[in-house]
């Protein structure tokens, strides 16, 4: 089965924004995956409600937007209104995940829960059932270009099993330091989606590279 590929547009040319875009549209990309940082709960300010609006008029992609940021919910209207498809918020940053979630299921926003890599994947197992996606971070999150964290593949290990156990439907995400070297293993051991920003962006071939990725 083809590897997900969700291109992160963090790491892309702002300058270049609307051609970038159009690359993802003719690439074998699954989801355009847009970061939400909020300087608070990571140590980083990234793009919002405006952007991901822009992004979505240029989109045939499904937009994945991952919520680095305190009190998620107050913002999930917004999003779900800029043009969201899937909308991730993290369970270190919710109070109450399941009610959170019921607020994207009644809003027709497929649910993900994003997981910092301190956090055990025990934490989920009462949500798992309720979530489209889990967004495991590969890397601590606020940053593109880091190094990914190898107890990572563990995780992803534990949460296959759960997802089996619970009998659910959930679909495993990377998000952080996933390359071209690391790919399969990620894909061997359970994951779904693969996030890639600067391996993509990097590249002066991002549309091979993408094809790659979805074929590891």
């Amino acid at each position: 089965m083809k590897t997900l590929i969700a291109p992160s547009i963090l790491s892309a040319d702002f300058s270049r924004l609307g051609e970038e875009i159009r690359m993802i549209n003719e690439s074998e990309a699954a989801l355009i995956h847009v970061d939400v940082m909020d300087g608070r709960f990571v140590p980083n300010i990234s793009l919002g409600i405006p952007v991901v609006k822009a992004i979505k008029k240029h989109a045939t992609k499904p937009l994945d937007v991952h919520l680095m940021i305190v009190e998620p919910e107050k913002y999930f209207s917004m999003f779900a209104d800029a043009g969201a498809d899937y909308i991730s918020f993290h369970i270190e940053a919710s109070v109450h995940a399941h009610r959170h979630i019921q607020q994207l299921k009644d809003m027709k926003i497929k649910a993900g829960i994003a997981v910092n890599p301190q956090t055990p994947v025990s934490f989920l197992a009462d949500i798992l059932e309720d979530v489209d996606l889990v967004c495991l971070m590969g890397v601590n999150p606020g940053f593109g270009g880091q190094s990914f964290i190898p107890q990572t593949l563990e995780k992803i290990k534990q949460l296959k099993k759960l997802i089996a156990e619970k009998k659910a439907n959930t679909l495993i995400e990377i998000d952080g330091g996933v390359t071209l070297d690391n790919a399969a293993e990620m894909i061997g051991v359970g994951a779904d989606i693969l996030v890639a920003g600067n391996t993509v962006f990097n590249s002066p071939n991002p549309i091979g590279i993408i094809s790659r990725l979805c074929h590891v």
